[in-house]
């Protein structure tokens, strides 16, 4: 029977594929495609995994104390008799040989298999083993866990080739964190639905990245699909269709056709300047995760690299920070893959829903704080760590030499923050000076996203020579709603007149300053805000690479000159959204009482 899930809409298009669960056991697992050749070691994990789950139990049963129930000794018998079901480790098997999942993702998805099968028994008694199913199947994850770094484990972060088999796959999961999301950049999915998240909560931005269906906030999705249930994702509606039937499944497939020669068609747009219909020139940069990203970023059109999401080099990597060689490699990589076209590399935003294995030398954890999004993240998490900062800034200024670098600096709020920060630039450059190494004289900017820096923005340019308005954060801190909350998400507005209003004011005295403004967040990426920022003055938007040429259009048909009649207007008005679409056409020039 056909089974509609709505949810919120992050990333446009049409997805069709079988779904793909993962598990939201209480052990955390990883995800990840194998190679090939790693099937048959894959499996002799799983074996080995085994073994040792049987000799614990065999042991627990053996020195059981002779007064102990006899009720325990027999459930211990059963969960040995559950190891060995062909239905528990001889289907996980089949997922690593069919799927290329490692052990631990085919164990959970099997496990979200024979969890639905217990729930469907009438039996009472049938019914309450699954908890059985589950307490196994956890004693045999940690076991995977406690043997990872086995010479027959992957090693982790290892590149490896997605694998689907020939059936497109769609993937249904609880949450899925920013670092499990890189294992999936390059991936078979063809779309993505979570229970949980905002419109700009972090796997919603690295989903859009991705260019890909997703949808985000489903609540119930993970619970009422099953695995390789046929699934439309359609992200313009936010909608998730369940087995659709052969009309439904139709009629969604050509509008992927549609959208496919949409695409083809925006493409052409690659190398056009993007100008203005009265002459205004515009600058169109990328957002990037990962130095491969550049070379994407480079072929879209993009005039450089707006925001280099320096974080995601510190993710995946069980705890173990990159050193400062590593580093400095993938941003020269970065550099050199931009052809000389400038490259504004972030410092690194850990916290909130970007978190490290480990955080600090002291192991902080973003879950173990009441508010990470209010707790030590951005510049304050790297000011704390003065050594591993340091050792950052001096890999950015090393790269600086193979072609044009910024620096950019999220989150700052005060002065003292400032100062400590050009202090540690300082120092890093004193360091670099000593042991005789070139460095080139870089830009350093600062990330406007929370409003005290907003209102204090003649302090921040007196220092800094550009300004990047991170909108996702901004708005977050402004109206107090954590974005990566469905339960609020219906209050994260970017229409907000107190939003607007920062924005536009960021905008106006970065200009009369003659310092450089770009927006960086969602907002930039939106081609229905892109009149609106034209019209406070902005010409420097950084975007992810697949949303250059849909803005590029929206700038070309604009006239900045009769945007900014309207501004004043939008700004002041209790609703501005509605505001904005009486007074400007579906192109962004014309007044809507004109558009007839």
């Amino acid at each position: 029977m056909t089974l509609q899930v709505f949810g919120l809409p992050v990333s446009r298009g049409v997805a069709i594929g079988k779904a793909v669960l993962v598990s939201s056991s209480r052990v955390d697992v990883a995800h990840y495609f194998i190679n090939a050749d790693q099937v048959e070691s894959e499996i002799v994990r799983l074996r080995e995994g085994r073994d040792v789950v049987a000799r614990e139990l065999e042991m627990l049963k053996r020195d059981m104390p002779d007064d102990a129930p006899g009720e325990l000794a027999a459930l211990l018998d059963v969960h040995l008799l559950l190891l060995h079901d062909e239905a528990l480790t001889g289907a996980t098997k089949q997922w690593i040989i069919d799927r290329h999942y490692n052990a631990e993702w085919a164990l959970s998805a099997q496990l979200e298999v024979l969890a639905r099968q217990f729930d469907e028994m009438e039996d009472d008694y049938l019914r309450e083993r699954k908890a059985d199913v589950e307490q196994v199947v956890e004693r045999l994850l940690r076991a995977l866990a406690r043997g990872a770094t086995s010479a027959l484990a992957p090693a982790p972060g290892k590149s490896t080739e997605d694998w689907g088999g020939e059936e497109p796959l769609v993937l249904i999961a609880n949450d899925i964190a920013p670092a499990d999301m890189l294992q999936f950049k390059k991936s078979v999915f063809k779309g993505f639905v979570t229970d949980v998240g905002g419109k700009t909560s972090h796997t919603a931005i690295v989903a859009r990245s991705m260019d890909i269906p997703a949808i985000v906030g489903a609540r119930e999705a993970s619970r009422l699909i099953r695995q390789d249930d046929w699934v439309i994702i359609d992200g313009d509606a936010g909608v998730v269709i369940v087995d659709p039937s052969p009309m439904v499944l139709e009629e969604y497939r050509f509008r992927q056709r549609q959208s496919e020669l949409e695409r083809e068609r925006l493409a052409r747009l690659r190398h056009t300047p993007a100008v203005t219909l009265d002459g205004e020139r515009v600058e169109l940069l990328a957002n990037i995760e990962l130095p491969q990203d550049a070379p994407g970023a480079f072929e879209s059109g993009a005039v450089g690299v707006g925001l280099f999401r320096s974080e995601f080099l510190f993710m995946n990597r069980n705890g173990e920070l990159p050193g400062e060689d590593e580093q400095f490699e993938a941003y020269r990589a970065a550099v050199q893959a931009m052809q000389g076209l400038p490259v504004t590399i972030r410092t690194v935003d850990i916290g909130a829903d970007k978190s490290l294995e480990r955080m600090s030398i002291n192991e902080l954890r973003h879950e173990h704080t009441l508010n990470p999004a209010l707790g030590l993240r951005a510049i304050r998490w790297s000011l704390s760590e003065p050594n591993m900062f340091r050792m950052q800034l001096r890999a950015i200024l090393r790269a600086s030499v193979f072609g044009p670098v910024k620096l950019l600096v999220p989150m700052l709020a005060h002065r003292s923050e400032i100062r400590q920060t050009f202090e540690m630039i300082e120092r890093a450059k004193q360091q670099l000076r000593d042991a005789g190494v070139p460095f080139a004289d870089i830009q350093v900017g600062a990330m406007i996203e929370v409003p005290a820096a907003a209102l204090l923005m003649p302090l921040f340019l007196r220092h800094f020579d550009f300004v990047s308005i991170g909108t996702n954060d901004l708005i977050q801190y402004t109206l107090a709603i954590d974005r990566a909350d469905e339960s609020v998400s219906y209050l994260y507005d970017p229409w907000h007149p107190a939003v607007l209003r920062l924005v536009a004011g960021t905008i106006s005295q970065a200009r009369a300053a003659g310092k450089g403004v770009c927006v960086c967040g969602e907002m930039a990426g939106d081609s229905s805000f892109a009149p609106l920022l034209l019209a406070m003055g902005l010409r420097s938007f950084s975007m992810h690479p697949s949303q250059i040429a849909s803005v590029k259009q929206r700038i070309l048909r604009s006239d900045t000159q009769k945007l900014m009649h309207y501004l004043n207007d939008i700004l002041n008005s209790d609703d501005p959204q509605a505001r904005y679409r009486e007074l400007v056409a579906g192109d962004g020039v014309r007044p809507a009482s004109l558009a007839a």
